[in-house]
């Protein structure tokens, strides 16, 4: 058991190094020297996890949309919500999140890393609750949840960017923020609005919140 939870501790001291180095220099510029160096790891330990730098880029992907989880609502709708704003907090300090991120719109990924794993995930999971909410009355008749969470999804990659050039991401929540407040009316029913938080600070709270629990 112990060598067991040493693994997985060694496994995910590798993937935020992997992510931090992802993140400051693309797949391209990133060896794997880089990464032994910042995770402070064996050579041998490395190789154990993961085969290549394909492997551990595709690894750093696949744990995207595990980052995005929040805490269960009653509405559906604002749990949506709240997994944006997570995201977006999360990407200020989170390196394994800001590598995955990163990955996913690197154009120099080999054809062996499927960086647009996220753009079919992330739809997945949102579909689910968007029909969800759907069921319990929050959306208007008009919506589609697979076309409404495809927009969503690539609406904020490129918010996301725009973000990290102009501020680092220091103003991803207001921005969030911002773009809820453009598309939510064409979504919720009216009688659900006043109670939606779409608040910049929506995304500390929701994290704060775990953390304390």
């Amino acid at each position: 058991m112990a060598t067991q939870e040493r693994a997985i501790r060694t496994r995910m001291a590798i993937l935020e190094a992997a992510g931090a180095v992802f993140d400051e220099y693309g797949y391209s510029s990133t060896t794997l020297t880089m990464v032994l160096e910042r995770a402070q790891v064996t050579k041998g330990a490395l190789y154990f996890h993961f085969q290549s730098k394909e492997a551990l880029a595709q690894a750093v992907l696949d744990e995207q949309v595990q980052l995005g989880t929040v805490p269960p609502q009653a509405c559906k709708l604002q749990e949506v919500i709240d997994m944006t704003f997570a995201v977006a907090h999360r990407l200020l300090d989170n390196a394994l999140l800001r590598g995955s991120v990163r990955l996913t719109v690197d154009q120099s990924a080999p054809p062996g890393v499927d960086h647009s794993g996220p753009f079919r995930q992330w739809p997945v999971h949102l579909v689910s609750l968007m029909e969800e909410a759907r069921a319990q009355g929050e959306l208007l008749p008009s919506v589609r949840p697979q076309e409404t969470v495809e927009l969503l999804v690539g609406a904020f990659a490129g918010i996301q960017l725009m973000s990290r050039a102009l501020t680092d991401r220091e103003d991803l929540g207001r921005r969030i923020s911002i773009l809820w407040g453009h598309i939510l009316p064409s979504l919720a029913v009216p009688g659900l609005m006043p109670s939606i938080d779409t608040a910049p600070d929506r995304g500390a709270r929701v994290t704060a919140a775990m953390v304390a629990v």
